[in-house]
């Protein structure tokens, strides 16, 4: 990871820490909207409020911000999974993974999209990570959930396409989120709509998972 500058500093102050963090905010306001090669470091600045010498001063590159921004994303999003219980019942982990991952869209909507952009790319920023941790974290809670199957908890399925469909569904309330309201109409598309999606995802998915003779 390129570090900003100020971070190799003996002792950041804390001056140093909310410009950091005004720049990283500014940073995933573009990223999100406009994506990696649609942004420039001009348009950060500006979000910014600074000047590009010495929002350059933090950060020295565009892809080091980008890549801050990634790195975050990256450990929140994941830290769902990384709750997946195995001693736990199957069901209310299930139930509660979701209702976890739709809090998210509707808190990070912005993380969401920085992270589809960077996927839709190609990955080039973070293919090791995809492959690496991520994969690895992936592969521990498959097992998971091939041992809830062997033991008779819940029906037998693939466990990767499994966390796929979970991850695809939740996260169309971050990425598609104009579309969403805008089919649900006024009446529907307030706050609401997420408690909507968590009933019909715990049902749809709970369900799918029953045990049947």
């Amino acid at each position: 990871m390129v570090l900003p500058r100020a971070a190799k500093t003996q002792r950041r102050t804390r001056i140093q820490e909310e410009k950091e963090e005004r720049i990283l905010e500014a940073a995933l306001e573009v990223f999100s909207a406009s994506g990696f090669r649609g942004s420039t470091i001009d348009q950060i600045a500006e979000v910014a409020g600074m000047s590009k010498p010495n929002l350059l001063y933090y950060f020295r590159t565009k892809e080091a911000m980008h890549r801050a921004l990634i790195d975050r994303v990256l450990d929140t999003w994941l830290d769902p999974l990384r709750e997946f219980n195995a001693e736990g019942n199957p069901v209310a982990e299930i139930r509660s993974y979701i209702r976890r991952k739709l809090e998210m869209a509707r808190d990070f909507p912005r993380e969401s999209r920085l992270f589809a952009n960077e996927v839709l790319q190609g990955a080039p920023h973070i293919e090791d990570e995809l492959k690496g941790p991520l994969k690895q974290l992936v592969d521990e809670k498959a097992e998971v959930i091939r041992a809830w199957a062997k033991a008779g908890k819940i029906a037998n399925c693939d466990p990767y396409h499994l966390i796929f469909a979970i991850w695809s569904t939740t996260q169309h309330y971050a990425d598609f989120d104009v579309q969403v309201r805008a089919v649900l109409g006024q009446e529907h598309a307030g706050e609401g709509r997420f408690e909507d999606a968590a009933r019909f995802l715990e049902r749809l998915f709970v369900d799918g998972l029953q045990v049947r003779e």
